[in-house]
């Protein structure tokens, strides 16, 4: 009788420890399936209620790796800054902003670049959006020369303050992303600048809460009139007592004069002991 009883309890141990280690094995499977349905509701992909796991992709380059857990996040939008417009340097001291509106033109923003580069001044260009498509060789050559963008509307209506509020939000976000995408990966586009000032507090709010800071100016060569480069240069020269900021244009016509007026005034303002500078964001 003692061997029969052996042996059940032999069978008694071996069933037992197989119960033990599917429990085991079962317990685990629950355990990664809990934790891999974790990492996707985690904070670096949420997208408040009704967002999907597909918000979290949003943002990266294309080929880039699979949202795991050691994906590196994508970057968020760009921080909001004041919606005042303004007018100074971001640097202390005699400085001078270059602002440069209406292009990019495939002959005088070479022209305006390579004058840059011979004096080693820096500028804003003030981009039209669906310029930015038309030329976006042009708008990499102005980012690889370490000069900044700014968004200048998609089609520079001059009376887009007086259309709707819709209007407004698509003319500057609308731009931003024509500019983004001509300029390539990484650009960034810091002002927004009003087509012929045409501002609403709207605008510059829409501009500001997407990080672009709204431009104004304090001298107007008024060069897209074609005054004549003599007169131009003494606009700038008279007008630099009211602020660093200066508009000209790239675009828009026939810059053969804001050119000339330019291959004088950059060397004046070294001589005058300007230093060139970006309006402040």
């Amino acid at each position: 009788m003692a061997r029969p009883a052996a042996r059940r309890n032999r069978r008694l141990v071996i069933a037992t420890a197989s119960a033990v280690a599917l429990y085991a094995t079962i317990s685990g499977c629950v355990a990664m399936a809990t934790e891999g349905s974790g990492s996707s509701a985690g904070p670096s992909n949420s997208a408040g209620s009704g967002g999907s796991s597909a918000d979290g992709d949003k943002g990266r380059s294309p080929g880039s790796p699979g949202a795991g857990p050691s994906a590196p996040a994508s970057a968020g939008p760009p921080a909001r800054v004041s919606a005042e417009i303004t007018h100074e340097s971001e640097d202390p001291g005699k400085t001078v902003n270059l602002t440069i509106d209406d292009g990019p033109d495939p002959g005088w923003t070479v022209k305006v670049l390579a004058l840059l580069a011979k004096y080693d001044a820096k500028a804003t260009f003030c981009i039209i959006g669906s310029r930015a498509q038309e030329y976006p060789d042009l708008v990499k050559k102005v980012t690889a020369a370490g000069h900044r963008l700014c968004d200048h509307s998609v089609d520079h209506n001059t009376a887009m303050d007086k259309r709707a509020e819709s209007y407004q939000e698509g003319q500057v976000l609308d731009a931003q992303k024509m500019i983004e995408n001509a300029a390539g990966e990484g650009a960034r586009v810091s002002y927004y600048r009003a087509p012929g000032g045409a501002f609403t507090p709207y605008s510059r709010e829409v501009a500001a809460s997407h990080g672009m800071r709204p431009l104004g100016w304090n001298v107007d060569t008024r060069d897209w009139q074609n005054p004549g480069a003599d007169r131009i240069v003494e606009t700038v020269k008279k007008g630099m007592k009211e602020g660093p900021t200066v508009l000209f244009h790239d675009g828009g016509g026939n810059r053969g004069q804001t050119v000339a007026a330019l291959e004088r005034l950059l060397p004046w303002f070294k001589e005058q002991g300007y230093t060139f500078s970006y309006p402040k964001i």
